[in-house]
């Protein structure tokens, strides 16, 4: 019996081949593409976005249908895995022309018999039918006419390719699970390794998924096993161990969409490749304009920045690059990571954040520009209130505190508020939002929607707006946009606008480059003083909800911001010690790729001498002011000196009165509490000026350690604040409140 059917089984593998050779009108010619054709039009679902040198900055996905990793050639292929592979799929690959005939003999007598045995299908066979639709097995299986012309194709593409090609396409081509295409994709998935890496127990769970690509976990692991058995590996010996492994390996996904250090960078490009060619395919590689080395650079130092502000309600952060010249962005962080944020997915160069005090230096330009003001100017920082429409507008500042007269040039350098407050006045509202519309910012609202808070960043901006106005600022006002994509491999920049008068612009930019123009707020030694030329500000918004700092060299302008993607605000934390640490990181490494040296300034401005000498009432000089120094000044506005007189001692730049009570506001009532201690309801008393005598209902108040700020014990009635003048008794200012509620006996407080 036995020597029956092994003369009958080798009838049918001779049987087979006759028909093969002897038929070959039965199939249609099949024509297949070259080696190199298949794998230069292999496509892997991922794109490679390269820096502006061509290095691989950053992998992005961008084919969602199918899986697939890197073409990997044969030479880095581990030999564990070509065993496995050669072992369970076609032992004989090495010994046959593409069409293992006693494997086809061994199918022909298990399906005589009825038994099963390994399928007949050699990997070129395989190969063969990956190559051509019509040749892939359909849900019942192969029909005969498509076995016939498989084992045809076969032969004829082994003796078009070499074996070691053969194996490599297969080996790039086969689906081995779900979405997983080729041995790349494959090992990175479930393995989070290199093909070249794959150990002999991986190896063989990867070659039983060729079988079943789908099986459960359970039958993956039996073959797997038996596979290790088959190659003698001590893997082999504890199957139950074998099935953990493998089940904990098929929930694997180590293969991230997205893997480098710009993943908001990447999302911006894609964004703006598929706007521009909806339909077409996204390249494999993207040239774009970010600089690697510079990159890790602002993620490494934002990341350590933030780490050490952890314990101040800081998670998020951002920071951007841009050369002056071109508009290249070079560095494009859009985030501080998983880490550190519980938002790393928010690309915060983009998202609408308020600016606080970083819109200032547009103001003052345009304030320069259309001779309102001179770097010079002497402007009044002391309380204002400022009416509108919607009542009183009450700036203060950043400190508290008022440095009374100062020049513009220490206004902007210091960030004071109620200078910038006042400044905007003299332009106006209306006229800052059109310039604050040219330099690229976004305004939805009408400018009176904004009103006077337009002064210390009143708007929502993104940092993309803000770096990139301020190049406009280091390229003496000149705009346009900044690009993402190496897009004809030059630096010459984009079409410009003029967007800010080119002689204001310096002068601002000489301002922010003056430390000692910050010294009222920041002293002379801060983050913002760079052993390099630069210009720069802060700026820090209400409840320390952002802080910001922008500025620039010679050829770079760097924007960062920190704070919380969810706008909860940061504990004592504001630009200077927030986003200037990063800043100055950032600067001093763009400043070694190429130094920075201060600008050459326009030939039509005029540099002067100025001096300060103010009046006192009495018509007498008093201590200066500031000191003298250098100016600049536009043509036709130059000035030597700078003197108060008499009447701007006692009338601000807004028309009000110099001496003003801050608290309480005119006709507040007040209600007493008789459960609560009478030294727990006193009512603060502030004014804007301690040179002056308070009187209560007519009566003088004595003893007043600081007549700024006191603490006044109410009784129940109604009483009457005024601000009298030292020297003729003259009432400056007054107020008359209400205090209702029961009056107490004893343990009343004085005034403090």
């Amino acid at each position: 019996m036995n020597s029956l059917r092994t003369w009958l089984y080798r009838r049918a593998a001779c049987v087979a081949t006759a028909l093969l050779l002897a038929v070959p009108q039965l199939v249609a010619a099949q024509e297949f593409p070259s080696f190199e054709q298949v794998k230069r039009d292999f496509h892997a679902s991922d794109a490679w976005l390269l820096d502006r040198n061509g290095q691989r900055i950053q992998r992005v996905r961008t084919d969602f249908t199918a899986r697939r990793g890197a073409w990997t050639p044969l030479a880095d292929t581990s030999p564990a895995l070509l065993h496995a592979i050669l072992l369970t799929e076609d032992r004989r690959f090495y010994a046959h022309s593409g069409v293992d005939w006693s494997a086809v003999g061994a199918a022909a007598w298990s399906n005589l018999w009825n038994t099963r045995t390994r399928g007949a299908s050699t990997i070129t066979m395989q190969l063969a039918g990956l190559l051509n639709d019509a040749l892939r097995a359909r849900p019942g299986g192969r029909s005969w006419g498509q076995k016939w012309r498989q084992l045809w194709s076969a032969r004829t593409l082994e003796q078009e390719w070499r074996k070691d090609e053969v194996l490599e396409a297969y080996l790039n081509l086969v689906p081995f699970r779900g979405e997983l295409i080729g041995i790349d994709a494959m090992a990175r998935s479930l393995f989070g390794k290199a093909p070249r890496g794959l150990d002999q127990r991986e190896s063989a769970l990867a070659a039983a998924l060729l079988r079943a690509p789908n099986a459960t976990a359970e039958r993956v692991a039996e073959r797997a096993c038996l596979i290790l058995q088959q190659a003698s590996s001590p893997w082999g010996a504890d199957c139950k161990a074998l099935q953990l492994y493998t089940e904990a390996a098929l929930r694997n996904r180590h293969y991230a969409a997205m893997e480098g250090p710009a993943p908001h960078f990447a999302r911006q490009i894609l964004a703006q490749l598929r706007e521009q060619a909806p339909q077409a395919q996204l390249p494999r590689t993207i040239a774009s304009t970010l600089d690697l080395g510079l990159q890790r650079h602002a993620v490494r130092v934002l990341r350590e920045h933030l780490a050490a502000l952890q314990g101040q309600n800081v998670q998020d952060g951002a920071v951007l690059v841009l050369d002056n010249a071109s508009g290249n962005v070079l560095a494009w962080v859009g985030s501080s990571g998983a880490t550190l944020s519980q938002a790393s997915e928010v690309d915060a160069v983009v998202a609408l954040r308020q600016p606080g005090s970083t819109l200032k230096p547009f103001l003052y330009a345009q304030a320069i520009a259309e001779r309102r003001l001179t770097a010079a100017s002497l402007l009044d920082d002391s309380p204002a209130r400022i009416p509108t429409e919607y009542g009183i507008y009450a700036p203060e500042n950043y400190d508290l505190g008022y440095k009374g007269w100062v020049s513009v040039r220490q206004a902007l350098g210091s960030s004071l508020n109620i200078p910038a407050v006042r400044a905007l006045r003299m332009v106006s509202p209306e006229a800052f939002s059109q310039q604050l519309r040219a330099l690229g910012f976004e305004l939805p609202e009408p400018s009176g929607f904004y009103g006077y808070s337009l002064a210390l960043g009143g708007v929502d901006v993104t940092l993309l707006q803000l770096t990139n106005a301020y190049r406009t600022l280091a390229n003496g006002g000149a705009l346009h946009p900044v690009r993402l994509l190496q897009a004809d491999g030059s630096d010459r920049p984009a079409a410009t606008a003029q967007a800010l008068d080119a002689q204001a612009a310096f002068i601002v930019t000489d301002i922010l480059a003056d430390r000692h123009a910050r010294m009222l707020t920041f002293g002379t030694d801060s983050a913002l003083a760079t052993r390099f030329w630069s210009a720069v500000k802060t700026g820090t918004s209400k409840d320390m909800r952002d802080n910001w700092t922008v500025g620039f060299t010679a050829h770079h302008t760097i924007g960062v911001w920190v704070g919380n993607a969810d706008g909860s605000p940061m504990q004592d934390v504001s630009g200077i010690s927030g986003a200037a640490p990063v800043w100055a990181s950032v600067a001093a490494y763009v400043n070694r790729l190429r130094p920075s040296q201060a600008p050459t300034p326009p030939q039509e401005l005029e540099r002067r001498v100025v001096t300060y000498a103010p009046l006192q009432p009495d018509g007498t000089t008093s201590a200066l002011v500031e000191s003298a120094r250098y100016e600049w000044f536009l043509p036709g506005t130059a000035q030597d000196a700078f003197a108060l007189a008499p009447s701007a001692m006692d009338a601000p730049a807004d028309g009000a009165m110099t001496a003003r009570i801050l608290e309480p506001s005119d006709s507040t009532i007040i209600a007493l509490d008789p459960d609560i201690p009478p030294a727990n309801q006193l009512v603060r008393v502030r004014t804007s000026d301690a040179g002056i005598t308070w009187h209560v209902n007519g009566q003088p108040v004595h003893g007043l350690h600081n007549p700024r700020q006191w603490y006044w014990a109410p009784t129940p009635g109604r009483h009457r604040f005024e601000l009298r003048s030292p020297r003729d008794d003259a009432v400056l200012d007054s107020i008359q409140i209400e205090v209702r509620g029961a009056q107490w006996q004893e343990g009343r407080t004085a005034t403090r």
